[in-house]
């Protein structure tokens, strides 16, 4: 049994943005970070005080952290990025909107002193005397303090204050995670009712000092525990008077936060098992729940249900038949063809979601190179003569300025080279499409020649694909690659109308070249001819791609099952030490690697033969390394075991912000049930003859920070969580109960008035009632769960602190 919290996070604009350039615009970009930990960077919006970034992110997190903030930054190429303000979000904030906090926040100035970080150990005790009593406080370690200093570090140390006097630590140089061990005792007088504080901050020579955070508490709670001892977490000082509130600009955030307490596997498996038979029994199914299921769910939550049940059948190997249920669901009140799949339905909902767990490697493969062309050459390229701009182009002559309808053709002449690469990729691509894919298009496919068999809706189920594949699938990842990790950037304004006008020919070409859709956008016409040619070559295409048996897919998936899941691929630079020092002398050299569920591999290229560098089992952490390590904040660190059981530690370095956390996600996420994970670790490394992040001289020290195993970011092609995907179906199911009981209550008097006119019968299976059952069971396993919260001793720290 464990609790799970998760942000989902879509970051969705910003407006007024004050200027930071001398252009009188800025390039702003947004930074997301959880508890001063940086997890996400968007894309930079290049010149502009209003970016629109649309950028979603769903983040998997321990229950105890506190709060969420989102930095606005303005980008420069020769200078550091300057900050423009920020939102912070509490986990109480977030808690207070079950539906998730949606709307705009005034950016607020970032203040140093409230910018703070870390923990600080302390033992504080009350000791008896023959007089007065004393009151000890020791000031133990620190750790993850926020770097203040140029080196990427701090020189720390603390001072205490209680009744009017004050100590001071000794300072420990360049560390953000200190060692102090220092005692300091103050005279403690019957009812005082002053307060310890205890206050971190960085020494400087020259400047004043950096405030670090604080801790306070009350004496009489104190007085109390007469002993206590923990991990306190660093306050900032008193917030200031926000006379700037509002002048900085506004951004548009939806951050949900999400808090499940998943039960062991075998509580979920009545519910399996029930929503597995109801698959395969299909639409005879003696409740129809499936049915029921889509047509009780509203249209806000009907994407996550959708994608909850996909992958719950996903991993019970029933993705094609689930689909194939909704297919014959739809068609089944469907009477015009034109309108089959048009609408947000669960049947679309869910198709989009499968084709993006089942199929991102495929479109990255077929729309890649293609994207990364676009990007490249930065063509202008307009074909609405309304907008043709004849100074973005130049000259074609010598002096002679272009007409608009030489750019209208060299647009077209660009488009279609563009779109018939697209077609001819597309064409050769039927096998490597994956099996599972092509099989769900198979029974699309069937499904619709049985619902529209006549020959004047011949088209009809290529439509029907065509809906999903290029409306759904293709044209979206062409508009915004960014959010299909096509690219790790926005397109800027002039590749973006590029990108807009292929997608658009893509549609076209979708849609079977109708007249209703030719008729829509007549300045379309230049690209007519190849159009009709992609018509023919799509539906050639797609009468391949459903051919495909069932004796193939067998072994197609069969073949594809004996060898490892491919999580994660793509270069890195890997830390080579030179000579026999510890990391006296070293570098960093690129290779390819690739993450399956088994280990970790590199070569010198993508189709190289790979060299297996870590057993997946033998991974015991996967954390970042702090900045003044090696220069960069982008190298992380995977401690592991090697086959002869000695610890190893692999240094890598990713080339942004995002890589980092996307491949330490993807690590933490094919370890997390490995024995013997690590609790705590070293962010820096051992130099010379001690470590660079405490300065302790014993390689083999415990670890100065604790692991962060449990945050991660969700991607598509995550390793199914079985448990979870059950539990977030019944929560939804549980919201929806009081109306599948109503609907259960006129199914019952229907049956009921059948049996009386028809005679007896055998009864048959009640599906909705076994569904009640199985959902009052998991109420009692939840309800009789222990409560979580955080361990008794923090409880009573946390008393203490005001």
């Amino acid at each position: 049994m464990a609790k799970r919290s998760s942000l989902s996070i879509r970051i969705v604009e910003g407006k007024n943005l004050p200027a930071k350039d001398i252009t009188g615009s800025s390039d702003p970009y947004c930074i997301v970070k959880v508890d001063n930990e940086p997890i996400i960077r968007t894309a930079t919006v290049w010149k502009t005080l209003c970016p629109f970034w649309g950028e979603e992110y769903k983040v998997h997190l321990p229950p105890t952290f506190h709060s969420v903030a989102f930095y606005v930054m303005d980008e420069d190429a020769l200078s550091r990025d300057d900050v423009i303000g920020k939102v912070c979000l509490t986990r109480d904030t977030l808690a207070a909107y079950p539906k998730g906090f949606s709307g705009w926040a005034h950016l607020t100035e970032v203040d140093p002193d409230e910018e703070v970080q870390g923990e600080i150990h302390l033992r504080l005790e009350v000791l008896p005397g023959t007089g007065t009593r004393r009151l000890r406080c020791s000031v133990l370690e620190a750790r993850d303090l926020a770097p203040k200093d140029w080196n990427g570090a701090s020189d720390p140390f603390v001072r205490v204050h209680y009744n009017g006097r004050t100590q001071e630590t000794s300072i420990v140089k360049k560390s953000c995670y200190p060692r102090w061990n220092e005692t300091f005792e103050f005279e403690l007088e019957e009812g005082a009712g002053e307060a310890l504080c205890v206050e971190a901050w960085d020494w400087d020579l020259v400047s004043r000092n950096d405030f670090l955070g604080k801790v306070v508490f009350n004496v009489p709670g104190l007085w109390a525990a007469q002993q206590q001892e923990g991990w306190f977490r660093l306050q900032p000082d008193k917030p200031k008077s926000r006379l700037d509130e509002g002048n900085l600009g506004s951004l548009q955030l939806e951050v949900w936060l999400r808090d499940e307490t998943v039960l062991p596997s075998g509580c979920y498996q009545p519910l399996v098992q029930l929503l597995c038979r109801e698959v395969k029994l299909g639409t005879q199914g003696p409740g129809q729940l499936i049915a029921l299921i889509e047509a009780n769910t509203s249209t806000e939550c009907r994407q996550e249900v959708a994608t909850n049940l996909l992958k719950l059948f996903l991993g019970q190997g029933l993705a094609k038949d689930f689909l194939d249920l909704l297919f014959q669901l739809e068609l089944g009140r469907t009477s015009e063809a034109n309108t089959l799949f048009r609408s947000n339905s669960l049947a679309s909902k869910s198709m989009e979601s499968f084709l993006k767990v089942a199929g991102m490697r495929y479109l990255h493969g077929i729309l890649g190179p293609i994207i990364d062309r676009v990007f490249e050459e930065k063509k202008y390229v307009e074909l609405d003569p309304s907008k043709v701009e004849v100074k973005d182009v130049g000259c074609s002559g010598l002096h002679r300025p272009q007409t608009k309808a030489e750019v209208v053709e060299q647009s077209a002449q660009t488009l279609r080279s563009h779109l018939g690469a697209l077609l001819s990729a597309l064409s050769r691509s039927v096998r490597a499409c994956p099996a599972v894919v092509r099989a769900t298009f198979r029974q699309l496919f069937r499904r619709v020649c049985e619902r529209f068999p006549s020959a004047q809706h011949e088209n009809v189920p290529f439509i029907a694909v065509t809906s999903f594949l290029c409306l759904r699938f293709l044209s979206p990842a062409i508009m915004a690659p960014k959010l299909f990790h096509l690219r790790e950037r926005h397109a800027d304004a002039r590749t973006s109308r590029t990108l807009l006008l292929l997608a658009k020919a893509v549609q076209n070409v979708g849609n079977m070249d109708t007249p209703a859709s030719r008729a829509k956008e007549a300045w379309m016409e230049p690209l007519q001819s190849t159009v009709c040619q992609g018509v023919a070559q799509l539906k050639d295409f797609i009468t391949k791609l459903v051919d495909i048996e069932e004796k193939e897919e067998l072994d197609l998936q069969q073949a594809l099952s004996l060898q490892a899941p491919l999580v994660k691929e793509g270069p890195l630079f890997i830390h080579r030490t030179k000579g026999k020092g510890p990391l006296m002398s070293s570098s960093f050299k690129k290779l390819h690697f690739s993450l399956t569920t088994e280990a970790l591999s590199f070569a010198k290229t993508p189709t190289s033969k790979k060299t297996s560098l870590i057993k997946l089992a033998n991974i015991r952490a996967a954390e970042k390394v702090e900045e003044k390590s090696f220069g960069s904040s982008h190298v992380m660190q995977i401690i592991y075991t090697d086959d002869a059981g000695q610890p190893q530690t692999a240094y890598l370095q990713c080339k942004s912000m995002n890589e980092l956390n996307q491949w330490l996600s993807a690590l933490r996420k094919v370890s997390i049930n490995n024995t013997g994970l690590l609790g705590s670790y070293h962010p820096g490394i051992f130099r010379g003859d001690k470590w660079s992040c405490c300065h302790q001289k014993d390689k083999t020290d415990v670890g100065c920070d604790k692991t962060r195993s449990r945050v991660t970011l969700q991607e598509w092609n995550d390793p199914l969580d079985h448990d979870l995907e059950a539990q977030l179906i019944y929560r939804h199911l549980l919201g929806m109960e009081a109306t599948l009981r109503e609907k259960h209550r006129e199914l019952r008097g229907a049956t009921e008035a059948s049996t009386v006119l028809e005679g007896p019968g055998p009864a048959p299976e009640d599906g909705l009632a076994q569904l009640f059952q199985v959902l009052e069971d998991l109420k009692k396993a939840h309800s009789s769960s222990p409560a979580a919260g955080p361990p008794l001793e923090h409880r009573n720290l946390l008393e203490l602190q005001t």
